[in-house]
């Protein structure tokens, strides 16, 4: 017992530490990204921290498992080079009793890491989406900025509201200037005037369009005689996102789990599994970085660092990859998700027993040639 809860605390003391920092670079990356998006007004400021902190559980879904597989090849890399586990081994403690302490810690954080997969994350999300998808609100999104010129990141468009009804989110003299068909003698000038605009949602895609309402729209250049103008009651245009944006996530991952399980759609049945799938990487993951922990005083506890971190993130991918295939229809459940849990898991087995098996085999051939 005292073994089992010395190991413990030295895997889950590494795991944290682990866990803070790369939820420390993690976070305040998408903050500094996500700020940009409000400096330019794509998205109201007063909402980025309240869905900064709706997002975190989503990041801890995979950062804790992580954690936890740099810490064990952290914390039993030190007890190797150490010699701290060839006197556990002069104990009696065998790699397969080695195993069963270190799912202790692995199942700990599996409950740790269901729970937020499958209930706090998509609580999260859902929050997150609800303030993102509501441009009535004062906290709601918001495309343009009242009493200023913007410029769209990543287009020639110009826009500009004299006024925005903080209760309606409705915008009052809305003004848009953008290029078009700018080939040569083709070039044109498009400005849009209009006496008021809103944004709205798509409730299907969650897509962003600025509604304009009793307006013009001048189409041509200045000094030619081609000039087009089109008076509209109402007029629709795409606010398109920025790649990589705060609301690039899918709908579907603000979806309750109980929600999933009654859908028959393979882009709920792939995002149910996925929920399921990161819990269930966790234990796999642990027996991995346990044989991997596997060191001495020469080679030092950081020796294979490089190759299991790399063996992780393929673990990973590959588990990415399944949940597009599903969602396209052109793999199973069973052939995609635990198909690459039981790669893995053969892989954790054959790591922790390989060795055992070769020097069985090796010994029943040699009694086998003796007689």
């Amino acid at each position: 017992m005292k073994i089992l809860r010395y190991l413990t605390r030295d895997v889950l003391t590494h795991m944290v530490a682990v866990s803070f920092v790369l939820l420390v670079v993690i976070f305040s990356g998408r903050f500094v990204k996500y700020l940009a998006e409000a400096a330019i007004g794509d998205l109201a400021a007063d909402i980025l921290l309240p869905v900064m902190f709706y997002r975190l559980p989503g990041f801890l879904e995979l950062i804790i498992p992580l954690g936890l597989f740099i810490g064990i090849l952290m914390a039993y890399g030190r007890l190797y080079v150490e010699s701290e586990m060839v006197v556990l081994s002069a104990c009696g403690v065998s790699p397969a009793r080695l195993a069963g302490y270190t799912m202790v810690s692995a199942l700990l954080v599996a409950l740790l890491v269901g729970l937020l997969s499958l209930v706090v994350t998509p609580l999260g999300a859902a929050r997150s989406e609800a303030l993102l998808q509501d441009p009535s609100s004062s906290q709601g999104l918001q495309s343009l900025a009242a009493g200023r010129f913007q410029t769209r990141r990543g287009s020639d468009i110009v826009s500009y509201a004299q006024a925005i009804d903080p209760d309606t989110g409705v915008m009052q003299s809305v003004f848009l200037s953008q290029g078009n068909d700018r080939d040569g003698d083709n070039s044109r000038m498009v400005v849009t005037v209009a006496q008021e605009g809103e944004v709205r949602m798509d409730p299907d895609t969650g897509a962003r369009y600025l509604e304009l309402r009793n307006g013009y729209r001048y189409e041509g250049m200045p000094g030619r005689l081609d000039y087009r103008v089109t008076r509209f009651s109402r007029f629709g245009e795409l606010i398109p996102e920025p790649a990589g944006g705060i609301r690039t996530a899918a709908p579907v991952d603000g979806r309750p789990t109980r929600e999933l399980l009654d859908s028959d759609s393979p882009e709920d049945i792939a995002a149910l599994h996925w929920r399921l799938s990161l819990p269930v990487m966790v234990p796999i993951v642990a027996l991995i970085a346990l044989c991997m922990s596997r060191t001495d005083h020469r080679r030092g506890r950081y020796i294979k660092m490089a190759p299991a971190f790399a063996l992780y993130l393929a673990y990973l991918l590959l588990l990415a990859n399944a949940r597009s295939a599903v969602e396209d229809g052109d793999v199973g459940v069973l052939g995609g998700f635990w198909g690459v849990h039981g790669m893995f898991l053969a892989l954790g087995l054959l790591m922790l027993y390989g060795g055992n098996l070769a020097q069985r085999f090796n010994y029943w051939r040699r009694n086998r040639a003796r007689t």
